[in-house]
């Protein structure tokens, strides 16, 4: 078992009764704070070496290190672990600190003082988190911010449909970060979550010897307390970021309404219906059309593409219903997206990816100038008139010890980027080649030919026959759950057109 599997698990076992979405903020937070001391401890040893001043603040946010004050280090509240205010003392560290280093204002949680917290819970906890070794290297502070991430997943997947709302699953992000290729100029994110996104983009600019100094981070996060983890989420790792919270919302208040950006990464909520909309109809990013008040998912898909640089690549996590549906207008809208040379690839995704859900999702890549562009220092083919479709429902497997959720392994992580990649011309990956029942790069002709519908499965055609080896009762469940959510569908459907019928009486 890993260090990150083995000390969740320990932490996990304190929580006792304690809603994983309260918990979450606690040991998260316990853990940020060890962070900051441990980096703060590392670089007062080498302050003192050089014969400096231990409490000089300016000699730590010079080396973008938070200064820690005294009584909010780790090794103070460690020692006072079992006084009956540690609580309040932990709430009081965390004011501290966000007073010492003002990036970090209204990041941290304040929530250890509360009558509610069990005290030896929070007891366990830093022992648990002081037992953790560290030697001062930079491997530790990678391993603290592996246990952050890890342990960010971890209650996602507790909290289920919830946590599905602020974290993207591992393989959803690294599958859009090897498609799209990050690797230098200003990278976005609309509804940045926690931040997975910019953490893994890190990740592979160092993956392939790049240097994290030539990209630029910006976001925004509607939701206030997921902001603060995405903040510390960030600052573990050392990246630093403009990310902006606004009360509004992205598509209503837009923080960066003349940026332009090379990478957008984005996984927003699906089918979202209250997004004032009603406000937005003339909006100057609807340029292919204005998104059904009722349904904000294209809304999102105009932002993006908004928003793209000149050479710009964006890729959307989206609800399945966007590759067809034509209701409010949203098939016209799709027809002008194709049309305009907006969509370079399209890829359905395996249902049980996500939690708390196992409806099953797309990635949309979008591309603000087909004719060009650059990846890893190679200049793309012209693709405009095509669209590449790859159909990945049949790939992912069952997590270990899970009999709902799924993901995507590396072999097929890599499978979906190397098409992707070799469609649009990266020499170094080889030449392309449709392969049916998984790939097929289409013209626009035979895209009109299917009223502009995007879904994969009509272009790839039909692959080899499979043997079918899905156990009977996971396949009862899957199917049982597809059954509902069409159902449902179904329903909503019937309602629309009722409701239509009942305007022309």
């Amino acid at each position: 078992m890993t260090i990150e599997k083995t000390l969740f698990a320990a932490a996990d076992k304190m929580r006792g009764a304690m809603d994983a979405g309260e918990y979450k903020h606690i040991a998260l937070g316990l853990l940020f704070l060890r962070y900051v001391s441990e980096a703060f401890d590392r670089r007062q040893t080498l302050i003192v070496a050089d014969g400096g001043d231990a409490e000089d603040r300016d000699e730590y946010l010079a080396e973008n290190t938070f200064f820690v004050p005294p009584s909010a280090r780790w090794t103070s509240l460690a020692a006072q672990s079992k006084d009956a205010r540690i609580g309040v003392m932990i709430d009081d560290a965390m004011r501290q600190i966000e007073a010492e280093n003002p990036s970090l204002k209204g990041a941290l949680p304040k929530v250890f003082g509360r009558e509610s917290i069990d005290r030896a819970m929070l007891i366990g906890l830093i022992d648990l988190f002081s037992n953790l070794k560290l030697d001062g290297s930079k491997n530790d502070f990678d391993l603290i911010g592996r246990i952050y991430e890890y342990c960010i997943g971890e209650f996602a997947s507790s909290e289920g449909k919830r946590g599905g709302e602020f974290y993207t699953p591992k393989s959803v992000v690294d599958t859009l970060i090897e498609m799209i290729e990050p690797t230098r100029g200003r990278v976005y994110d609309p509804c940045c979550g926690t931040g997975g996104f910019f953490v893994q983009s890190e990740k592979f600019i160092d993956a392939h010897q790049g240097k994290t100094d030539d990209i630029a981070i910006y976001g925004q996060e509607r939701n206030h307390t997921t902001f603060g983890l995405a903040r510390m989420n960030l600052a573990i790792r050392s990246i630093f970021a403009d990310i902006r919270w606004n009360s509004e919302g992205t598509l209503l208040r837009d923080e960066f309404p003349d940026e332009r950006f090379d990478y957008i990464l984005a996984n927003p909520p699906f089918n979202i219906s209250d997004w004032s909309g009603n406000l937005l109809r003339e909006d100057a990013r609807w340029r292919f059309g204005a998104p059904p008040v009722g349904n904000a998912n294209f809304a999102w898909i105009q932002h993006i593409h908004a928003h793209l640089s000149a050479t710009g690549i964006g890729g959307v996590v989206m609800a399945n219903g966007s590759m067809s549906s034509m209701s409010g207008g949203e098939g016209e809208i799709r027809q002008a997206l194709v049309q305009g040379d907006a969509v370079d690839c399209m890829v359905a995704l395996p249902g049980q990816l996500f939690y708390g859900t196992q409806i099953p999702a797309c990635l949309w890549i979008l591309a603000r100038d087909k004719s060009n562009g650059i990846a890893m220092n190679e200049t793309l083919r012209d693709r405009r008139g095509q669209v590449l479709f790859m159909d990945a429902r049949k790939m992912g497997a069952l997590v270990p010890g899970s009999r709902k959720q799924k993901e995507l392994s590396e072999t097929e992580i890599r499978q979906i980027a190397a098409t992707y990649h070799t469609w649009r011309g990266e020499e170094r990956e080889g030449a392309y080649a449709d392969v049916p029942g998984f790939c097929k790069s289409a013209t626009l002709e035979e895209i009109e030919a299917h009223n502009f519908v995007l879904t994969p499965g009509r272009y790839v055609g039909a692959g080899a026959a499979e043997e079918d080896d899905e156990p009977f009762e996971e396949k009862f469940d899957r199917l049982m759950g597809v059954l509902r959510d069409q159902f449902a569908e179904g329903r909503r459907l019937e309602a629309e057109i009722e409701a239509r019928l009942g305007a022309l009486s």
